[in-house]
């Protein structure tokens, strides 16, 4: 069994108002993934995901492009160990 790792990241750019949670917890969701994803008062994108480090990188990859509608300037990216707090992949508000 692969183990289980935590990312912890923050996507800045044009990334509210155009899907950005909404897809991410569906590619999140795709991938096996759990944790969550929301948006920040500086008009970021905050998103923890737990699940194998392949899931992981490709969710990374993803959040690079985000959606169709978004414009992505950075992605600042940690890795942490998983705690397995997570039941399921959410939206936060």
């Amino acid at each position: 069994m692969t183990e289980a790792t935590r990312l912890h990241a923050i996507v800045e750019g044009s990334v509210q108002g155009v899907n950005f949670r909404q897809s991410a917890a569906r590619r999140a969701r795709a991938l096996g993934l759990t944790g969550w994803v929301m948006n920040r008062p500086d008009g970021s994108v905050e998103t923890v995901a737990e699940g194998s480090r392949a899931a992981l990188e490709e969710y990374l990859a993803w959040l690079q492009e985000g959606p169709p509608a978004a414009v992505v300037r950075g992605v600042s990216a940690r890795w942490e160990p998983a705690t397995g707090e997570f039941e399921r992949f959410g939206i936060q508000y």
